[in-house]
């Protein structure tokens, strides 16, 4: 669909802001890079190859015997006899000698009758986000060609955690955000066009919502029901949809007596067509000047909830679980660096391309 003349000179001043356009493009590489996050870092191949037929145990559960082992619960494919089974096509040798089995292989002196070889494609980064790293040493360990980042001071690989927790991370800032904005925006824009006590309402309940100490509030929430993503979710978006109430509002209140405004509803236009069709672009700039504010803070406040305990479950990947390890564990300075890198590339980029944005809105805003 082709974009209007209004939408395609937004569009062309967002290009010739060159910060925010290179900004955008290296934030949707690394998200999107992020989304498949399961094909570059995890623990099971992406495709294996066992006796001529295919399985992709990414998607799909395996138990150990549908590679010639012995037991029904999945295969763990980083075992050297997983792996000695699926190379050797089974051979039962893999379970006295699984290595000299797998050095046979690779070296070509492999011979056995009845036999046939099979292969296992690996991501690049053979750890998903809770496998803990084979090597000796005390956690958390240094970087090496093993493990890029380093581990964590459990053993965990902390490049393939950086990777689930920035798509974790934008994930949720995006669902939150997106959610708590149009909460926001509509319940401004209903306060502003009508006024009066509708609004006088409005923003009494809102001054005693936004008094409301968040944190105290999911914290008991987590006691009692238990701690989950789309509850923290629900949470944050039931404490952010305030922050764009009242820039929208005083918009509105500005526009409504506009003689555009008074000329549509002499013509019988309807107020949701008024409001949403005809007011509500020229209010965007001022609404897309507080985006990074809230964006930023959602991060922000998810990485302190994790930082303080109260965030997401233990078992998902987390940049504010990173950050305490890097506050625990002083003597590891890559903790502190990867943390410190990663919010500060995250949030630089966003900050960026919402400044592109807002700009792009301006009417008086051009750029050569």
């Amino acid at each position: 669909m082709a974009l209007s003349p209004l939408n395609q000179r937004r569009w062309r001043n967002f290009r010739r802001n060159g910060r925010a356009f290179w900004s955008l493009i290296i934030f949707s590489v690394l998200f999107g890079a992020s989304l498949f996050a399961e094909f570059i870092a995890n623990d099971k191949p992406i495709l294996v190859n066992y006796r001529g037929e295919y399985f992709t145990p990414i998607f799909n559960f395996y138990p150990e015997t549908a590679f010639g082992g012995d037991f029904q619960t999945e295969a763990i494919y980083r075992d050297p006899e997983v792996q000695c089974l699926i190379a050797s096509g089974g051979l039962e040798e893999c379970f006295d000698d699984p290595e000299g089995i797998i050095d046979q292989i690779d070296t070509g002196t492999f011979e056995a009758e009845g036999y046939e070889k099979g292969w296992a494609l690996w991501p690049l980064i053979p750890y998903s986000f809770n496998t803990t790293v084979d090597r000796p040493g005390a956690a958390p360990l240094p970087p090496n060609a093993q493990n890029l980042l380093g581990t964590d001071d459990t053993k965990r690989d902390v490049l393939a955690r950086v990777i689930y927790g920035f798509r974790l991370s934008i994930l949720f800032t995006l669902i939150v955000t997106g959610i708590a904005s149009l909460i926001g925006i509509f319940a401004g824009a209903i306060q502003g066009f009508f006024g009066g006590w509708l609004d006088l309402v409005f923003q009494r309940i809102i001054e005693i919502w936004s008094a409301t100490p968040s944190l105290y509030v999911i914290i008991i929430m987590f006691a009692i029901l238990g701690r989950s993503f789309w509850l923290l979710v629900a949470l944050m978006i039931l404490f952010s949809w305030t922050g764009l109430v009242g820039v929208v509002r005083a918009e509105f209140l500005r526009a409504r007596n506009l003689e555009y405004v008074r000329a549509a509803k002499a013509l019988g236009v309807g107020n949701m067509t008024i409001m949403f069709r005809h007011m509500l672009p020229n209010a965007m700039v001022a609404t897309l000047t507080f985006l990074p504010f809230i964006v930023t803070g959602t991060i922000g406040g998810l990485a302190s909830l994790d930082f303080l305990g109260f965030g997401l479950p233990s078992s998902a990947p987390s940049l504010g679980e990173l950050t305490l390890q890097a506050k625990q564990n002083l003597q590891a300075p890559w903790l502190a660096f990867t943390a410190f890198f990663t919010f500060a590339i995250m949030l630089s980029l966003l900050v960026f391309i919402f400044e592109g944005v807002r700009d792009a809105f301006d009417p008086r805003k051009t750029f050569s």
